[in-house]
């Protein structure tokens, strides 16, 4: 990083820059700078801002107030093209893919030059080996995982040689070796003068990679801080502006009868590229959390949709629910028993951007919320749903007519999981809970999840944040390569035998390879 009492300009520079859309203030006269080479970290709760603000840096949105400087020059940046000529580059937290695409496709779209196909297929496979972040560029993106499709958006944008590094939360869906691979790239670009404008709700993230932290809270600059200088605590606190809550635990090891036993289950992916589920089995008892960890793309997706029904097993009594064989009932009668799920992608899958919160609260909650009067929906109840979620998981939006597409990725993830929560499962599974959402957030759904356990539900949390796992799971297994290990009691475990299996000491020989198809059913 450049001398502080150095006289060059700053790379980047925003003057009193405001944005409001109707109901929402987004930013309100924000000021800050980043210097050539600096790794500077932008940090707020969800609905800070955060988003709305580096948008307008790279040219999606507009300031509707302020001056954005580059080099120390005033400047307009009318789209995202100008945004690139200027040499800004942008990791988004939502993925700009086309998923009927190719990875190379997809990347060639989003470049101004991208030149030969074939001259591009070898720069990208060169650059994700550099960066540990390996792609097969000739893969369609529908096959992929959400880390993987992470890893096209970040490659995509280093293969464009940016001069300012807009990065929002890059590492959600990375394993720990992947991250410290990116964050050695990334310290390697700032010492040649790049700029990076890093936004991460992990605060040891903050603390391990930054050099200096502007905090937001309700769209306002509320400090600077030296994150060397500071804890994850304090820093927490400075962006919700109160006491960060501690989560309470239950009483380990006093649990009930099973609650979701899996015995068996073979499952071949539908996708040419999937992972196919071997031999998988688990038991669940009331009162218990139970984590499944593993590297993104391991058959992860493909568990989640076989437990949900979305997809049946062979026979009915490889998953039981209470003891009631269910392998061969669809979602919705699953949902009936007790079984509720809150997927991976949370757009497209855990809800539905066009429709509003209400809607999306009907679209899953109208079994055990009774929300429908035969066809009809009931107006109210669902209203009243709704809003619940949205006051109990302090979903930030202009209110529950709002669409789902409309929050930010956290506030959207704090809608999805209060809307299953309280729908008073028996059996939850719960894939990436606190995927890009702020500490206090975080607390909060973990708190949940612990309440909901106490209360005698079968909790499954899939991650792949090891520390969340280790902080609120009482058993763990890991999945690799469609197999899942034995289960570990998580206060026994080690980091390094839990890193060991997600790296697949089991391997591909661990079980025979008897495979088993599955059909497809919708909820």
């Amino acid at each position: 990083m450049n001398d502080p009492v150095s006289t060059t300009p700053a790379r980047l520079e925003v003057q009193g820059v405001t944005k409001q859309f109707p109901g929402v203030l987004a930013n309100d006269h924000v000021d800050f700078a980043v210097a050539p080479g600096e790794i500077h970290a932008l940090l707020g709760e969800n609905g800070a801002g955060k988003s709305t603000l580096v948008k307008m840096i790279y040219g999606v949105l507009h300031p509707d107030e302020g001056q954005i400087f580059w080099n120390g020059e005033q400047v307009s940046v009318a789209d995202p093209r100008a945004a690139r000529q200027f040499g800004i580059g942008m990791v988004f937290q939502h993925f700009s893919l086309f998923e009927a695409m190719t990875v190379l496709e997809n990347i060639a779209l989003g470049m101004d030059e991208p030149g030969d196909m074939r001259e591009l297929a070898d720069r990208v496979t060169e650059v994700s080996r550099a960066y540990g972040l390996p792609l097969e560029p000739h893969r369609n993106v529908y096959t992929l995982s959400v880390g993987e499709r992470q890893r096209i958006e970040i490659v995509r944008c280093l293969l464009q040689n940016p001069k300012l590094l807009i990065m929002d939360e890059p590492t959600s869906v990375l394993t720990p070796q992947e991250v410290e691979r990116l964050f050695e790239t990334l310290r390697q670009l700032a010492s040649e003068g790049v700029s990076i404008l890093y936004i991460s709700h992990k605060l040891h993230e903050i603390k391990a990679l930054c050099d200096h932290a502007t905090i937001l809270r309700g769209g306002k600059v509320v400090a600077e801080c030296d994150p060397d200088a500071e804890t994850a605590q304090t820093m927490a606190q400075l962006m919700i502006g109160e006491e960060l809550k501690t989560v309470s635990r239950r009483a380990g090891g006093n649990f009930g009868e099973p609650r979701l036993v899996v015995e068996g289950l073979h499952m071949a992916s539908e996708e040419i590229h999937g992972v196919d589920l071997r031999n998988i089995a688990l038991e669940v008892r009331a009162g218990e959390i139970f984590g499944i960890a593993g590297v993104a793309g391991n058959g992860q997706n493909e568990l989640l949709i076989a437990l949900s029904g979305e997809r049946l097993a062979h026979h009915a009594e490889i998953i039981r629910i209470d003891d009631q064989p269910v392998g061969r009932m669809s979602a919705g009668a699953r949902r009936r028993l007790g079984v509720c799920c809150v997927p991976e992608e949370r757009n497209g899958h855990g809800a539905v951007p066009a429709m509003s919160l209400i809607e999306n609260a009907v679209l899953s909650g109208h079994h055990r919320m009774e929300l429908l009067n035969s066809i009809f929906i009931k107006g109210a109840e669902a209203r009243r749903f709704a809003e619940k979620v949205v006051a109990d998981f302090d979903v930030r939006t202009p209110g529950a007519e709002a669409s789902a597409g409309s929050l930010s990725g956290g506030n959207l993830q704090k809608f999805i999981v209060g809307r299953e929560i309280l729908q008073n499962p028996g059996v939850l599974i719960v894939s990436q809970p606190t995927w890009g959402v702020d500490a206090g957030a975080a607390a909060t759904i973990h708190q949940a999840l612990n309440d909901l356990a106490s209360e005698g539900a079968a909790v499954v949390v899939i991650s792949q944040d090891l520390d969340e796992l280790l902080a609120i799971t009482d058993r763990l297994a890991v999945i690799n390569v469609g197999v899942l290990s034995n289960a570990l009691v998580t206060a026994e475990a080690s980091v390094e035998e839990i890193g060991l299996l997600m790296g697949g000491v089991h391997g591909l020989d661990a079980h025979p390879a008897a495979q088993g198809g599955g059909e497809t059913h919708a909820a």
